[in-house]
């Protein structure tokens, strides 16, 4: 009986062991699997450490060419050239011998060469005073070319340019309040108040209605949209900002979910006319897009992270080089329709492979192509749609740089008119124009 209990004590300790043990290796499998990254997975920029930050930075997964370093043959190079009339003229000449020290002011000078230098002047604001006179007619009728004052107006009031150099480097710098504030006073000599810069941004919202509606009805008419989402921390809450975006068109929006109903509400019938170029998020397929063409670059990352995890196998080794191909093939026929028979049958090839024996996450990525498969090279039956999600990602990432900066938006107003200022200013980047003068004739309007 003895020797039993002493059996039975010892397989309940060994059983205990056996649980504790998996659980540990489970855990420590966590720290033996190749770190993720933004280059490896969609783990995005912000949210990486200073460590990982700085070997990202400083690494690159383009292949080093035998190109030699610097500029190509045929590339056109670009200087700066010397003005004809410059606003200032100063004259380097020596007034006594460097040997003998003898003055030789009064001898003629021999120009041996000319350099021209820019800079910028003492910035001192310029105080404009408006005096408004009525004029009275012979009929008794005051004439007045100018609105009443308002009741408790301020005497004083800010200029156009200095209310657009405020919004243009809040929304488009993401400069904060505070700073924007020493800014101002330290180099304009302009004393604001950050109750003020709020008030001109909110004012600079107000105008910004019929530009985005524009802006809406191209995205309207396009065939080809690239979306995109990311959480916004505001007021104490997570909600999602949303950005849908072409070659010429930006919009950036709010909303409180994540779900494809967002974009039903925004877009409607018109999603009937669109190709998505997305990530692999459930919501966009279930939405009665035209087609979709997944991103490339995500698929890719993946492909580096399985590369990483298990560098024996050739699976994730061939994926990214048919992908690459297929990527190079457009950009070395960027106007050609290309038929994708050839590609979906090998890349039907890669999907029917046994990876039982590979790890899961191997099979994870399978089962995600497998699913989406029809639309992995629609970029090639088609050169408007792009092969990446990479614009839509640079259109959103001002916000995540605004978000880091400033942690959160305190309002939601803060929050609407941020995206809806940087939809215009981002759009008008996107056709050669300037945001600060975007947002000028927003104010002049």
């Amino acid at each position: 009986c003895r020797l039993n209990r002493k059996v039975e004590a010892q397989s309940k300790k060994i059983r205990t062991l056996k649980k504790e043990n998996s659980s540990l290796r489970k855990r420590l499998s966590k720290y033996e699997q190749p770190p993720k990254d933004s280059n490896n997975s969609s783990i995005p920029p912000s949210k990486e450490n200073i460590k990982t930050e700085a070997i990202r930075r400083t690494n690159s997964l383009r292949k080093k060419s035998d190109k030699p370093v610097g500029g190509q043959p045929g590339h056109e190079g670009h200087t700066r050239k010397m003005v004809d009339v410059p606003d200032q003229v100063i004259d380097h000449t020596s007034h006594y011998c460097n040997n003998c020290g003898r003055d030789i002011s009064d001898l003629e000078a021999t120009l041996e060469y000319t350099t021209q230098e820019i800079d910028i002047p003492l910035i001192v604001p310029t105080i404009k005073e408006h005096r408004h006179s009525a004029k009275v007619c012979s009929c008794g009728c005051h004439n007045r070319p100018y609105a009443p004052k308002k009741r408790g107006g301020n005497n004083i009031t800010f200029g156009k340019n200095i209310q657009a150099l405020s919004v243009y480097l809040n929304v488009v710098q993401c400069v904060p309040y505070e700073r924007l504030q020493s800014l101002l006073e330290a180099v304009f000599n302009v004393k604001m108040s950050q109750g003020t810069i709020y008030n001109l941004i909110q004012e600079t919202n107000q105008k910004t209605a019929p530009a985005l509606e524009l802006i809406k009805q191209h995205i309207f008419k396009s065939k080809v949209v690239g979306f995109d989402e990311s959480g916004c921390y505001c007021n104490g809450r997570l909600d999602w900002s949303w950005i849908a975006q072409t070659p010429c068109s930006t919009l950036v929006f709010r909303a409180n979910g994540r779900g494809g109903k967002v974009l039903e509400e925004q877009f409607g019938d018109n999603l009937k006319n669109i190709t998505a170029v997305t990530d692999r998020h459930s919501a966009y397929f279930s939405l009665p897009f035209n087609n979709h063409q997944i991103c490339m670059a995500h698929i890719l990352r993946e492909i580096q992270y399985l590369n990483e995890l298990d560098s024996s196998q050739s699976w994730s080794k061939e994926l990214g080089a048919l992908i690459r191909g297929a990527i190079h093939e457009r950009k070395e026929n960027p106007t050609l329709i290309i038929n994708t028979k050839t590609w979906l049958g090998r890349l039907d090839k890669l999907l029917k492979q046994n990876l039982e024996n590979l790890k899961v996450e191997f099979g994870r990525l399978k089962k995600g192509l497998m699913k989406y498969r029809d639309y992995v090279f629609n970029f090639l039956e088609n050169p408007a749609i792009p092969p990446d999600n990479n614009a839509s990602e640079r259109g959103i990432r001002k916000l995540k740089i605004k978000q880091k900066i400033s942690g959160v938006f305190r309002s939601d107003l803060g929050a609407d008119a941020f995206m809806s200022v940087h939809s215009i200013a981002d759009t008008a980047w996107k056709n050669n124009q300037s945001p600060f003068n975007a947002i000028l004739a927003l104010l002049e309007c």
